[in-house]
C-alpha cells in the first residue's frame, strides 16, 4: 500500500483523483489540501463522494508540507506554476509527484514562457522530467521522479498520430505529407471547474464555438509530441484548433492528413490494430466504425477510428476519450501504476458509463 497525497482536490481533475484512488487496492490518499476549503470535509463538497471518502481538506502550509515529503506520491491537481515550486523539495525526499499541470510538460523553457506567461522555477529538474504518455514512454516512467501528465488534447492527438509517424519513420520516404490539420471538439468540464460567463449554462447550452483561434497552447506541446516523443524524421506542419460543445464531458479529435502515393499503398487500418493490439486501454474500432464520446464516458477508454479514402489520397483519424480520465484523472493513475510496478490497469478497469 503507499501513501498518496493530491493538491489541490477542488476541481473536477481532483474530484476524478479522489475517486478513482478511493477504489485503488493498493493507495491510500492520505492528504487532500486546498487553500479555499481547509478543513472542510470533501463530501461535504462533493456529495458523491459519501460513503466513498471521509478525508478532509488541509490548507498548503509548513506542516502539511513536512506530512507532503512522508509520502510516496503527490498529484499536483493545481493551477500551471504550482507545483514546480514545490517539486524540488518533494523530490528530494524521496517522493515521486505527477503534475496534472503544464509545469513538466514543454521541455523548451521559451515556449513555455510564451504560453503560459511565467518562468519556470526549476529548469534542471524538467530536464528529467517524463512525459506521461505510458503507450510511448512506459520505460522511462518506471524510473521517473517527475512526470508531466499529458494535456487532453495532445493526448489524443500524439496517439491518433503515433502508428502513423511509427510507419514513416520506418520508410525512406513520405507515407503523408506535411501539413496535419486537427480539428478537436471538448465538453465544458475541460475549461476547470470555475464561475466564468462564457461558461455558465445559458452560455454553452445550445451553443457550439471555436476557441483560442489565434494559437493554443497545447499546439507546441503536440508539435514537440510528435518531434521529440515519436522522433518524427520528417518535418510537419499541424494546424490546430479545439472547439467548445454543449456537453460536460468527452473529448473528440479529428485529425486530417493528405497520403502520398506510398502512403496510399498501405491499409491504415491494419497498421493501427497491430500498433495498440497490446494496449489495455486503446481500442481500434473494427473497419467502418467510428467512436463517440458516450462510449468512453467515465472511463480511462481511448477509441480511435479510421477512414482511409485513396481515391481523394485522404486518411482521417477520429480520436474520443474522457477528457477528465484518459485526458486527466485517469491517465495520471495510470502513470501512478507504472511508476510503483503495479499493474497497469489497476483501479482503472471499469466500463464507460451508458447512458
Amino acid at each position: 500500500m503507499i501513501s498518496a497525497a493530491i493538491v489541490g482536490g477542488t476541481g473536477y481533475t481532483g474530484i476524478e483523483l479522489i475517486r478513482l484512488l478511493s477504489a485503488h487496492p493498493e493507495v491510500s490518499i492520505d492528504l487532500l489540501t486546498s487553500r479555499s476549503e481547509a478543513g472542510t470535509r470533501a463530501d461535504e463538497i462533493f456529495p458523491s463522494l459519501r460513503g466513498i471518502s471521509d478525508i478532509v481538506f488541509s490548507d498548503l502550509g509548513d506542516e502539511t508540507l513536512a506530512t507532503l515529503q512522508q509520502c510516496d506520491v503527490v498529484f499536483f491537481a493545481t493551477p500551471h506554476g504550482v507545483a514546480m515550486k514545490q517539486a524540488e523539495a518533494l523530490t528530494e525526499a524521496g517522493v515521486k509527484v505527477i503534475d496534472l499541470a503544464a509545469d513538466f510538460r514543454l521541455q523548451s523553457l521559451a515556449d513555455f514562457e510564451h504560453w503560459y506567461q511565467q518562468a519556470h522555477a526549476c529548469p534542471e529538474l524538467l530536464r528529467t522530467a517524463v512525459y506521461g504518455l505510458p503507450e510511448i514512454n512506459r520505460e522511462k516512467l518506471a524510473n521517473a521522479l517527475v512526470v508531466g501528465n499529458p494535456g487532453c488534447y495532445p493526448t489524443t492527438a500524439i496517439l491518433g498520430l503515433k502508428p502513423i509517424i511509427d510507419a514513416q519513420n520506418q520508410q525512406a520516404e513520405r507515407l503523408v505529407e506535411s501539413r496535419i490539420v486537427i480539428d478537436a471538439k471538448s465538453g465544458v468540464s475541460g475549461a476547470g471547474r470555475q464561475a466564468k460567463l462564457a461558461l455558465n449554462y445559458a452560455e454553452t447550452t445550445d451553443n457550439f464555438k471555436a476557441y483560442s483561434v489565434e494559437g493554443h497552447r497545447h499546439l507546441p506541446e503536440i508539435e514537440q509530441g510528435v518531434a521529440q516523443l515519436l522522433e518524427s524524421q520528417f518535418s510537419h506542419r499541424i494546424r490546430f484548433l479545439p472547439h467548445l460543445v454543449p456537453m460536460i464531458r468527452g473529448m473528440l479529435s479529428s485529425i486530417h492528413l493528405e497520403l502520398t502515393e506510398a502512403g496510399a499503398a498501405i491499409d491504415w487500418q491494419q497498421v493501427f490494430g497491430t500498433s495498440y493490439a497490446a494496449e489495455p486501454f486503446i481500442d481500434v474500432m473494427p473497419r467502418g466504425v467510428y467512436p463517440d464520446t458516450r462510449s468512453v464516458r467515465a472511463s480511462n477508454r481511448l477509441r480511435i477510428g479510421i477512414y482511409q479514402d485513396n481515391e481523394r489520397a485522404e486518411l482521417t483519424v477520429i480520436v474520443v476519450q474522457d477528457n477528465l480520465v484518459k485526458g486527466a484523472a485517469g491517465q495520471a493513475v495510470q502513470n501512478m501504476n507504472v511508476m510503483f510496478g503495479f499493474d497497469e490497469t489497476l483501479g482503472l478497469n471499469f466500463a464507460p458509463i451508458v447512458p
